[in-house]
Parts: C-alpha cells; sequence; structure tokens
C-alpha cells in the first residue's frame, strides 16, 4: 500500500474532529460541508488515516461519571509475561472491561502487568467484575489489586493547533 502524504486538508480535518464529530445523524456530511468535499472523501481520508497510523482511532469517549457509573476500578494483575497477550484478550471480552493492556512492572514495589478497568454504579459492582475477572484468569493470577478513580484527569487526546 502506498502511503499518501499529508496535506493541508488533512489537517483540517484533523482540526474539525479533534473534539469530536458532530453529533448528529450523518456527522461525515456535515464535516463534508464545512471542509467543502464530498462525505466519501470524508471517509475515505479517515480511513487512510487510520490504515497509516496518523490517527489512533475514532470512537466514542464517554464521561462514565455523567452516565452514572461512579465507580470506576482500574484493576490491575500479575500475571505470567509469557501468557499476557492471551490472558489480556480474554479479559478484554469482558462486557464490564472497557479497556485492557499490558504495561511493564516496576518491581520490587509494582509487581502488576495486566490492567483492565471497569465501571459500576458503585464499588460493589466494580469488585463483583474485579471477582470475574480473577475466576478467568484463574491460576495465571499471582497478585491483584484495584485503584479506584476519584475524579477525572483527562477525558481528551492529543489536540493540534
Amino acid at each position: 500500500m502506498t502511503t499518501r502524504p499529508s496535506d493541508d486538508l488533512d489537517r483540517r480535518l484533523v482540526l474539525a474532529t479533534q473534539a469530536g464529530l458532530p453529533l448528529v445523524p450523518r456527522p461525515y456530511d456535515v464535516l463534508a460541508e464545512q471542509l467543502g468535499i464530498s462525505p466519501g472523501e470524508v471517509r475515505a481520508r479517515l480511513a487512510d488515516m487510520l490504515d497509516n497510523g496518523r490517527i489512533r482511532r475514532i470512537g466514542a469517549v464517554p464521561n462514565h461519571y455523567a452516565l452514572g457509573y461512579t465507580a470506576n476500578g482500574m484493576s490491575v494483575w500479575d500475571v505470567p509475561d509469557e501468557r499476557i497477550v492471551e490472558l489480556g484478550e480474554a479479559v478484554g471480552r469482558l462486557p464490564g472491561v472497557t479497556h485492557c493492556y499490558e504495561r511493564p512492572r516496576a518491581l520490587p514495589d509494582w509487581p502488576y502487568n495486566l490492567f483492565a478497568m471497569v465501571h459500576g454504579k458503585d464499588r460493589e459492582s466494580v469488585l463483583a467484575q474485579v471477582e470475574e475477572i480473577a475466576t478467568l484468569l484463574g491460576s495465571a493470577c499471582r497478585g491483584r489489586d484495584v485503584l479506584f478513580s476519584t475524579a477525572i484527569l483527562k477525558k481528551t487526546g492529543l489536540r493540534i493547533g
């Protein structure tokens, strides 16, 4: 695949979308009108930027607090490194897990290498989901903890000016 170099239209498209897509039934049509191009061109350019890694994703970023999910816990797990991909994919498929990823350990104080975010309306519901993860991991789990959120620190990605 040949990578098309970014141009001024790509930059204007990123600027138009970085704060979120328009909340309308056909957001690409609105963007197309703003940029003076067709909706198909908007979709094609976004797809190209995704395919080539110039943008990482297009997705919803919900405010869990506003939705009533005020007990948010980052569960952290110590699992064997040689099984991290397999176990992470299994945990990430659980319905209550919004994101799951690997992070390096910081021994001796931080033995955890698998992180899985879960949300709930109260701590008990989060802890119940954490128990589901523990059951799934079984004997592969050598240690764990849950870090509960106290505030939203960041809900945006990188912005260009």
